[in-house]
């Protein structure tokens, strides 16, 4: 804001090629244009804006002030783009099964962008392959990483995928499902921990958590528990050093806030939740005195500019975009469910049981658009939780959930599901054998497991029994992106999707700024439509 003391000549703005606008179309043009600083001047109309042109005493219109340029990449913590060497404060998140493919990381990398890996729901032998590409690929860059899933059903499968991540230098981990702490998110966390030569605790492996309620937001925003640092060091999992320096940190200095999201969430708003857990880290950070504070991001609902924009508006360090993601070519969910996928509306979701939680009850968010799953896999779980055993259901029952969920007998079912768990992790049957309703679980799991695989895989005979994970936001994102290069499912890239997304948070960022300063910003100003952008 500029201004004058007494005696001296008010300051004005005098154009150059461009004059002054005061309508809505000239001042909606004019704020569109972040990149450049805008002023604001006064004239018989009331207030509008003029570019470029000459400041100074006297003369053309009174300068009520200059708003500066307003840069995607400036829209978060700078300090996030250096801790993880890119050009954006914005991260493409995990999505299970290999839906985030590696040539979508590799994608976003090259683009400044950062990606994970869908490492969830995979074996580590598929991880391991797609470690070894990206490494090949990728190399050194710090600005990729693959996810880590919380297991309770199989805390093997857990830490071995765990130990390969180590073990073959990925240096950013994306914890997600977490409800409490486990050995293997905490040996990602302290793994390669050192201090420079200023005593300075630096990080090798940088820990990302998506946590979605405040205890578990406390746990990561916490030096790991003295217990479970000191059974890694026992074990040989970290070095004595590891486990000392581990207590003077948080477990995740990147905590990502998980709100009305696809897949797993707990469905509260963002405008909530964000704030609460921003306070939270102020008071960890002072009650441990961290040198570096928590980097706060978020997720969930961001399928538009405004929503993006609305996010770094509430405080948040940077954001991470998910369901809108399954939509871009490089995606590994197959063309058919992409179709189903781009048809959903903001109200076409629910919520389903989990298959790696199932006998937990946790549920994920889904699409219910000409899918089925949504119904069928709750049905399944209201069946898990009223009987004790497949033996115990009445013949009629297991007849319809025969025809109509599995599409097969269920001592075939329970077949197919043996040879799974074979291979995976035999403990699962030998638990079966002394637990039948585990037996039971593990037959529906069958059905909530293999009905992401069939969405993957495009099996379109089973295109009703689809999961497809997604929140509100996708829906949102439709909407947006109808007619426009981002609804041709050739050209919405991933990082096209990315880049829209921020230059549109930008342009309202701009745009809400201007109405501060008593501009009559109309609504146009505040929309932007998808293009080609570099």
């Amino acid at each position: 804001m500029s201004g004058a003391g007494a005696g001296t000549a008010p300051p004005c703005w005098r154009p150059g090629p461009e004059p002054a606008v005061f309508g809505p179309a000239g001042i909606t043009a004019y704020a569109g244009r972040v990149r450049e600083p805008v002023h604001v001047v006064r004239g018989d109309a009331g207030y509008g804006l003029a570019v470029g042109g000459a400041l100074g005493p006297g003369g053309g219109c009174p300068l009520v002030g200059t708003v500066p340029p307003v840069y995607p990449e400036w829209l978060g913590d700078r300090g996030f783009a250096e801790a993880h060497g890119t050009r954006f404060p914005y991260v493409a998140g995990e999505m299970a099964g290999g839906i985030a493919t590696t040539r979508m990381v590799t994608a976003l990398a090259g683009a400044g962008l950062l990606g994970f890996f869908g490492a969830a729901g995979l074996g580590p032998d598929r991880v391991a392959r797609a470690v070894a590409e990206l490494t090949r690929d990728l190399g050194d860059r710090p600005n990729w990483g693959v996810n880590l899933i919380h297991s309770p059903a199989e805390p093997r499968l857990e830490w071995q995928v765990a130990d390969l991540l180590l073990r073959h230098g990925v240096r950013r981990v994306s914890a997600s499902a977490y409800l409490d702490l486990t050995p293997a998110v905490v040996r990602c966390s302290a793994a390669g921990l050192r201090q420079d030569a200023d005593g300075r605790v630096v990080r090798d492996t940088r820990l990302f958590a998506k946590v979605s309620r405040r205890e578990v937001a406390e746990r990561f925003m916490s030096p790991a528990p003295d217990a479970l640092l000191d059974a890694l060091v026992r074990d040989g999992a970290l070095t004595a050093e590891q486990g000392r320096l581990a207590r003077r940190v948080p477990v995740a200095e990147d905590v990502t806030v998980e709100a009305d999201s696809g897949g797993h969430t707990d469905n509260r708003p963002l405008t909530v939740v964000l704030p609460e857990l921003l306070a939270l880290r102020d008071t960890l950070t002072a009650r441990y005195g961290y040198g570096r504070p928590v980097r706060v991001g978020a997720a969930g609902g961001l399928g538009t500019p405004a929503a993006v924009a609305g996010a770094f508006a509430l405080g948040a360090a940077y954001v991470t975009t998910g369901s809108v993601n399954q939509l871009a070519v490089e995606s590994g969910l197959s063309a058919d469910a992409r179709e189903l996928l781009a048809g959903a509306g903001v109200t076409d979701v629910a919520m389903a049981p989990a298959a790696d939680m199932f006998e937990q009850g946790v549920r994920v968010q889904v699409v219910t658009r000409n899918t089925l799953f949504a119904a069928r896999a709750g049905r399944l779980y209201d069946t898990y939780r009223r009987y004790r055993s497949l033996g115990d259901l009445p013949a009629d029952l297991r007849q319809r959930l025969e025809r109509e969920v599995f599409g097969a007998g269920l001592d075939e079912i329970w077949a197919r599901t043996e040879r799974f768990w074979q291979r995976r992790d035999p403990e699962q049957l030998a638990r079966a054998a002394r637990d039948p309703r585990h037996r039971m679980a593990l037959v529906f799991r069958w059905y909530v497991g293999n009905a992401s695989r069939w969405a993957i895989e495009g099996r379109v005979e089973r295109r009703t029994d689809y999961q497809l994970w997604a929140g509100p936001a996708l829906g949102a994102f439709n909407g947006w992106v109808r007619g426009s290069l981002l609804a041709d499912p050739e050209r919405c890239t991933v990082t096209q999707i990315a880049l829209n997304l921020l230059e549109g948070a930008a342009v309202v960022t701009r745009a809400h700024q201007l109405r501060t300063f008593g501009v009559p910003v109309p609504d146009a100003a505040l929309t932007f439509r998808p293009r080609q952008l570099a």
